[in-house]
C-alpha cells in the first residue's frame, strides 16, 4: 500500500522492530540533532537491535564519511560499523561513476564524505575549475564551507561540466534551530548557472538503490523526521516508513501531507519501533477513531473529540483530514485540533 493513496495511519499488532526486518534510519533530526543523541534513541535502538533488527543508518548528509558516522554512533551509545551507514555522497558517486569514466576528474564542493566516496568509485576529485574537472559533486559542506566553492562550482559548470547534486534538503536540523541545507546551497548554484543538477539523495531512485545494495533489506522500514525526503523516498520505493515527530515535521504538516507524504506509521519518537500501532477506524457516522480519541470533518475545520494519547488524537486527525483531502493535500483547519493535543 506504500505507493497508494493512504486515507489514514496503518496500525501493527506487533511492535515494528518484529515486524520488519531492517529499520532504515535517518540521522539528523531521528537519531541525533547538533551531535547530540536525540531523548530515548540510544535505548530504543539498542532494544531493537537486541531483538533482531537490523539497524542502517541512511543519512542525505554528506559531509561526514561513513568511518566517522559509525564512530560518532558508537560514541553516542549506537554501535555501529561503517558498513552499517548509508550517505548520499556514495548514492551520488555510483550515479556519476555510471556516467564518467574511470579517473575523471570531479570538482567537489562539499565535505570529507563526498571526496571519499569518489574516490571509491574511481573519480579524482579536484578543488578549482582550471583542474579541467568534467563534473561537479556538490554536497552539504557544513556551516563552514567558504563562499568561493559556490563560484568555483559556477565557473565549471558554464565551462561543461556536469553537476551531480548529493540531495537537495533546504534545511539540517540542528542543536540550535533549523539551518540551511545542501539544497539552499544548490540553489545559490542554480541561480548563478540556469544549470539544473542530476540528484542522488532522498527521495529519489539512486539513494534507495544504493540502500537496497548496501543492506540486503528483505522487509525494510524506513524511520525519518521528513515528509519531503524520507517519507516520500519510502512511498517511491514501495516500503512502509515511521515518521517520529523529534525533527523537522511537526503535526500540522502531518495532517496537510499530499499521499506521497503520508507514513504508515507515526509516532513521537524512536521508542515507536518496540511497540505496535494502534490502527484508525472509521465510525459509522463518518468520524475517525484512534484510541481514546474521533476525529470529524465539521464545515472547513477538523474537530476532535475524546481524551488519551495525544498520538492517537493525531492519527485520528490524519484518518479524517487524508480521507477528506483524498489524492490532494487537506485544506482544513486543523489549528485548534492540533493545539488540544500539544503536539
Amino acid at each position: 500500500m506504500s505507493q497508494q493513496y493512504r486515507s489514514r495511519p496503518l496500525g501493527s499488532d506487533v511492535a515494528l522492530s518484529e515486524a520488519y526486518d531492517t529499520a532504515l534510519l535517518d540521522l539528523d533530526g531521528v537519531v541525533y540533532a547538533g551531535g547530540h543523541a536525540i531523548v530515548h534513541a540510544v535505548e530504543s535502538l539498542g532494544s531493537a537491535r537486541a531483538g533482531g533488527m537490523h539497524l542502517a543508518y541512511v543519512t542525505n548528509n554528506a559531509l561526514r564519511t561513513p568511518d566517522a558516522v559509525a564512530e560518532h554512533l558508537t560514541e553516542l551509545g549506537v554501535p555501529a560499523d561503517p558498513a552499517d551507514v548509508i550517505t548520499s555522497a556514495q548514492a551520488v558517486a555510483r550515479l556519476m561513476a555510471d556516467q564518467l569514466p574511470s579517473g575523471a576528474r570531479v570538482l567537489v564542493v562539499g565535505g570529507e564524505g563526498l571526496r571519499v566516496a569518489l574516490r571509491e568509485r574511481g573519480l579524482v576529485p579536484v578543488e578549482s575549475a582550471d583542474d579541467d574537472p568534467v563534473a561537479v559533486a556538490q554536497g552539504f559542506g557544513g556551516p563552514d564551507l567558504a563562499w568561493g566553492r559556490f563560484a568555483e562550482a559556477a565557473y565549471a559548470i558554464s565551462r561543461g561540466a556536469v553537476w551531480f547534486a548529493s540531495n537537495t534538503d533546504l534545511t539540517i536540523p540542528g542543536a540550535r534551530g533549523i539551518a540551511p541545507g545542501n539544497g539552499a546551497a544548490v540553489e545559490v548554484v542554480r541561480i548563478a548557472t540556469g544549470a539544473e543538477p542530476q540528484v542522488a539523495g532522498k527521495p529519489l531512485p539512486p539513494m534507495h538503490r544504493e540502500t537496497v545494495l548496501r543492506t540486503g533489506a528483505k522487509r525494510p522500514l524506513v524511520v525519518g523526521d521528513r515528509l519531503d525526503t524520507d517519507i516520500e523516498g519510502a512511498c517511491n520505493g514501495g516500503v512502509d516508513s515511521l515518521l517520529v515527530l523529534t525533527g523537522v515535521t511537526d503535526a500540522a504538516q502531518l495532517i496537510a501531507a499530499e499521499p506521497k507524504y503520508r507514513p504508515t506509521y507515526v509516532d513521537r519518537d524512536l521508542r515507536g519501533l518496540l511497540t505496535g500501532q494502534p490502527g484508525v477506524s472509521q465510525e459509522q457516522g463518518g468520524g475517525f477513531r484512534c484510541g481514546g480519541w474521533t476525529a470529524v470533518v465539521s464545515g472547513d475545520a477538523l474537530v476532535l473529540e475524546g481524551d488519551g494519547d495525544a498520538l492517537d488524537g493525531l492519527r485520528a486527525l490524519c484518518g479524517a483530514a487524508w480521507t477528506q483531502a483524498g489524492e490532494g493535500s487537506c485544506g482544513l483547519d486543523a489549528v485548534k485540533a492540533v493545539a488540544r493535543l500539544g503536539l
